[in-house]
């Protein structure tokens, strides 16, 4: 059944008054005498009264909500983002709807119109990975609801962005295998066409052409889950007594490569050291612990957020240029990497 909730006009029904004197009573407007809106608010509270958010929003066209499209809830670089968002958002008397994609485009085609149906006053948003069309975001701007892209972003379209510096992360990261005295470093990569894993694969090569290491294209792989690794094993398998490192696009991967070379009689980083990026929490607890950078997700939440909300305050008349945030990475170094 569906719930019924308490209106203006029920309140104006059960007490004989019209409706508008319900709604002036609600507001303390002077025309109510004090006997009435007492009434009133007493009884709209025993009914548990709630305003009509959606209602409001439309009158208004102001909704004060947010809408939040991320890939997976779960992840923790992307919980620490919706965090970080959540803290500047309520601080500053907005409220946020989320939605998670799980990675696939027509899920979050769809989320992107609910928001939008909901009236949020903009988005803040990381794209789904297999996203390569992305008309329902150029809608989203030639409609004029102020957006911004966080992490995973789409270059095509002139908005506010919050990113990591992922070249610099994964040339860090790299470099720090060569100086540990590794030269054949398998790369496990996401898609190509997402930013992030061009930027990170980019890093990847240069800092093997600063140390004149030369570029095995075999070393390359397409494989970012630990579903992957385990449907690419005899892969992996097979490329493990050529090499002495591997660079994971991401933690989850690296530990699951970590764990099919461990269980293959591989040590770990005697025979092949293993390297992730992001500093999810498990990289503390996986035996060796996981050399990785960390990536500042609550942070680049409030920043997105703040960008967006300088987007909402902005006079009508008043035009600024997309701004670029690009937060840093910082190596932490652990046993999954120290070979001497």
């Amino acid at each position: 059944m569906k719930p019924h909730l308490t209106s203006i006009n029920d309140i104006a029904r059960a007490l004989g008054v019209s409706a508008s004197t319900v709604s002036r009573a609600l507001k303390d407007h002077p025309d109510i005498s004090e006997p009435t809106r007492i009434k009133i608010k007493a009884f709209a509270q025993k009914v548990n009264y709630r305003p009509n958010a959606l209602a409001l929003s439309l009158k208004k066209q102001v909704s004060n909500t947010i809408g939040i499209v991320i890939p997976e809830i779960v992840h923790h670089f992307f919980s620490s983002i919706i965090s970080g968002i959540e803290d500047i958002a309520y601080s500053k008397g907005y409220r946020v709807m989320i939605c998670q994609s799980n990675e696939d485009y027509e899920r979050e085609k769809v989320n992107v119109q609910a928001l939008l149906d909901h009236r949020v006053d903009g988005l803040l948003v990381c794209i789904s990975k297999t996203t390569d069309d992305f008309s329902h975001f150029t809608s989203v701007y030639n409609s004029q609801v102020p957006m911004v892209f966080l992490d995973r972003i789409c270059k095509k379209i002139e908005t506010d962005r919050v990113i990591t510096d992922d070249f610099n992360g994964a040339r860090l990261i790299t470099s720090h295998l060569i100086e540990n005295g590794c030269k054949r470093i398998l790369h496990l990569g996401t898609l190509p066409h997402l930013l992030i894993g061009h930027d990170r694969q980019q890093g990847y090569v240069q800092a093997l052409k600063d140390n004149n290491i030369d570029l095995d294209p075999e070393l390359i792989i397409k494989c970012d889950t630990p579903a992957e690794v385990e449907s690419k094993k005899d892969i992996i398998l097979s490329l493990a007594g050529k090499i002495d490192a591997v660079f994971a696009v991401n933690d989850f991967t690296a530990v699951a490569v970590m764990n099919l070379l461990k269980n293959n009689g591989f040590e770990i980083p005697k025979d092949i050291a293993v390297a992730g990026f992001g500093d999810d929490p498990i990289a503390t607890i996986v035996d060796p612990p996981l050399t990785t950078v960390e990536q500042q997700g609550y942070q680049m939440g409030q920043e997105a957020m703040n960008l967006l909300i300088e987007r909402l305050t902005m006079p009508d008349n008043e035009m600024k240029a997309p701004e670029i945030k690009v937060f840093q990475v910082e190596l932490r170094k652990r046993k999954s990497t120290q070979r001497s």
